[in-house]
């Protein structure tokens, strides 16, 4: 008998959308002063904003952008796109490798920080350059996970048989061709001891037309356990086609979860917070975790001192159950695990 969630789901889900998503990821605003002019935003915003592009480059798809108030420059959704000049004023404390990748690097693509746990890099490519990123200065063009590298990775797993779940991250993994990922994912499908696999994307979130049929068979069909761990820092990222896209990989049977990064000017207040965790439950996701900001070269003007997060966190759990509240952590570079603050 199906459960009676499966049943809600199908009701209300809506039929994928066939167009060419790799063509709406192509055509994606990469020019500062196009975004300005599609927003009706002040054009003296464009210098700053072309120097900031240069060293971080502009990406955000369309279908994102028409979640945006026009005119708004304090917009939640905007922040997180539009670069600034604050992005170009060296901050003490942060740098280029804020989370300690170089150190954990295993191999080509291969990041193994945790036990039981390898992140691979997939791709640099993402479908959305959010200005706070961590991985923003991340040396790409070193790592591949093609043709030998590839062959090498798949034998490094299977000699670690105490890693039970492998991370896809990029990047976006989702940038990657439905046949390219499906090939990844069936070869680690084929090494008995991995039982989990975690995708981490903000594609169903950016551009939710990624999310197709040939995509969910292959979560339908792979004998490990898929995790979809999207990335959700605001409840109006989350319209109609994203959550059609969330309800179909729930379908799929894909746990889904949900990370954010507090950032200021976009969810630093309890009720973002809070609207944040409903909606995303309305969804089918569940709130897993809420990130103090990796220290990055370029993102400073983004930082929650700890003390306000705290206080955020106490505010979110005197208005929420607690399974809607995500566990605030921060990263440290060689720590075993995430520190939680709260």
């Amino acid at each position: 008998m199906k459960s009676m969630k499966a049943d809600m789901i199908t009701r209300n889900a809506v039929p994928l959308q066939t167009e060419n998503w790799q063509k709406r990821q192509a055509e994606a605003v990469r020019d500062p002063a196009e975004l300005l002019e599609l927003l009706g935003l002040p054009r003296q915003l464009l210098p700053a904003a072309k120097q900031a592009a240069r060293e971080f480059g502009l990406r955000v798809p369309r279908e994102y952008l028409s979640r945006i108030t026009p005119g708004d420059i304090h917009d939640p959704l905007l922040r997180q796109v539009l670069p600034l000049a604050e992005e170009l004023y060296a901050q003490p404390g942060f740098g280029t490798d804020p989370v300690g990748d170089a150190a954990a690097r295993a191999g080509a693509g291969i990041l193994h920080k945790y036990h039981g746990r390898v992140l691979l890099i997939t791709t640099g490519a993402c479908g959305i350059h959010c200005r706070y990123c961590f991985r923003r200065h991340y040396p790409y063009q070193q790592d591949s996970l093609l043709g030998q590298q590839w062959q090498q990775t798949l034998s490094y797993l299977e000699s670690n048989t105490d890693v039970e779940e492998v991370i896809l991250s990029g990047g976006d993994p989702l940038s990657l061709s439905d046949d390219r990922l499906s090939r990844i994912i069936s070869d680690l499908d084929a090494i008995p001891h991995l039982k989990r696999l975690r995708i981490h994307s903000r594609q169903p979130i950016v551009l939710p037309q990624r999310v197709t049929s040939a995509l969910l068979a292959r979560f339908e069909q792979i004998r490990m356990q898929a995790i979809m761990v999207v990335h959700v820092n605001h409840a109006r990222e989350i319209d109609v086609e994203v959550s059609t896209a969330l309800r179909h990989l729930n379908q799929a049977g894909c746990v889904l979860l949900n990370q954010s990064v507090l950032l200021a000017g976009v969810n630093d207040t309890v009720e973002s917070l809070v609207d944040l965790s409903r909606r995303l439950f309305e969804t089918g996701v569940m709130p897993y975790y809420l990130h103090q900001l990796d220290r990055v070269a370029g993102a400073a003007h983004f930082e929650v001192e700890d003390q306000h997060a705290r206080s955020l966190m106490e505010g979110v759990r005197a208005q929420l159950p607690g399974y809607l509240v995500p566990r605030l952590v921060r990263e440290h570079s060689g720590a075993a695990n995430k520190l939680p603050l709260d």
